[in-house]
């Protein structure tokens, strides 16, 4: 099942995608898609037993919101690919390496990324993200999968100055307006029997940057989800960004690469859907 959040932002309207590509509207079953809809499985049985041909056409071509509202914690995992992991000329990880997106930079996945201003190490990165639906603290990783409600694509945008030139802290780097584009749809966890058997890839104009596959992480989605409720009382709704492969802007050879104004960044994995980003400049200060 495909679920998605539509329309002018700040107003989205709970849709499902149907065997079509068309977004349907829910709004007549559910008031909201957010973490508690995901946390119950007998109100998503419900939405999953609905006949899509007998839920309202939303006409056009509506916006996509984030797939899940109310989200509480945007919580990423960095160096997770081993290809990625040489790209970047750093050891691989014994321990995932956990760092924080402020939801404030949480948008649509086709809305304009923002250069921060000032800027010119503005990256971007094709990411699985893991939406939690049943909550917890410390979880089994044997009994992790049980608490993820679903998966969504994930540009993790970011600003390489602040994240690594700037003192010791990757947050700093990640969290700036626009910086976490999500969707365009969740895909909950019965679509997806094998999260470490999707295609990803990132073009910038039409040039392909990254064309990898979720099979080189590091760490899986329940390794990944035990040990970051080891740190935290995880919530329905948050969402956990889990690396990207090799291809991105800063490991782009003779020289990095990064975004500029204008650019037009188009990105996707397999299954989980694609996103547009036009990148702008940030309005200059008056």
């Amino acid at each position: 099942m495909k679920l998605c959040r539509y329309g002018a932002a700040g107003a989205e309207q709970p849709g499902l995608v149907d065997a079509e590509g068309r977004v349907r509207d829910l709004s007549g079953h559910v008031a909201s898609i957010d973490g508690a809809l995901l946390a119950d499985p007998a109100r998503l049985a419900a939405v999953a037993a609905l006949d899509p041909e007998n839920l309202p056409l939303v006409d056009g071509t509506p916006r996509y919101g984030v797939p899940v509202a109310g989200t509480r914690k945007f919580i990423a995992i960095g160096l997770n690919y081993a290809d990625h992991a040489a790209e970047s000329n750093l050891p691989i990880p014994d321990e995932p390496v956990v760092f924080n997106k402020w939801v404030s930079c949480l948008q649509g996945p086709n809305d304009p990324v923002v250069i921060p201003r000032g800027s010119t190490k503005t990256d971007w990165e094709v990411e699985l993200g893991i939406v939690i639906g049943r909550g917890g603290h410390d979880i089994a990783q044997g009994d992790a999968i049980e608490h993820v409600a679903g998966y969504v694509c994930v540009n993790d945008v970011s600003e390489r100055h602040w994240q690594l030139e700037r003192g010791p802290t990757w947050d700093k780097g990640k969290g700036f307006p626009t910086f976490g584009p999500v969707g365009p749809w969740l895909v909950t966890r019965d679509e997806v029997p094998d999260p470490r058997a999707l295609s990803m890839w990132l073009d910038v104009n039409g040039e392909r940057m990254q064309d990898g596959s979720t099979a080189t992480m590091i760490f899986g989605v329940e390794e990944i989800v035990s040990y970051c409720s080891r740190l935290m009382q995880l919530e329905p709704g948050d969402i956990i960004t889990t690396g990207t492969p090799p291809g991105v802007g800063m490991g782009q050879k003779p020289e990095p690469r990064y975004l500029q104004a204008g650019d037009v960044v188009t990105l996707g994995i397999g299954g989980l859907g694609a996103q547009r980003q036009d990148v702008v400049a940030a309005e200059a200060r008056g």
